[in-house]
């Protein structure tokens, strides 16, 4: 399994782009994999072939009326492992002793 953080959106589009991240969340929650939105990205988990096609099918969203799209994309594979997406954030909270903000 692989954790995944996306960040996909137009550089065409100006300044305030949420209408076109939306359309990515929209394709991600679709997909059925485990994932958060956060303010500067969205993590997801899955098999590696799920998360790429999930990538792909998020630059075709965009490129109905976008010219240009920029994507990041970070990933940790960990062979034997799933449920890493709330199993990271529980292993420092258990360092720290509480719970962090989510």
């Amino acid at each position: 399994m692989v954790v995944a953080e996306v960040s996909i959106y137009p550089l065409d589009k100006g300044v305030s782009l949420s209408e076109y991240v939306a359309r990515c969340v929209q394709v991600i929650d679709a997909s059925g994999l485990d994932y958060r939105c956060q303010a500067m990205g969205t993590v997801v988990e899955g098999e590696l072939e799920q998360v790429l096609d999930l990538v792909k099918k998020c630059f075709e969203v965009l490129q109905t009326d976008c010219d240009r799209i920029e994507c990041y994309l970070r990933l940790d594979y960990r062979k034997g492992y799933s449920g890493r997406i709330e199993g990271k954030v529980a292993s420092v909270e258990a360092r720290l002793g509480r719970a962090v903000k989510k």
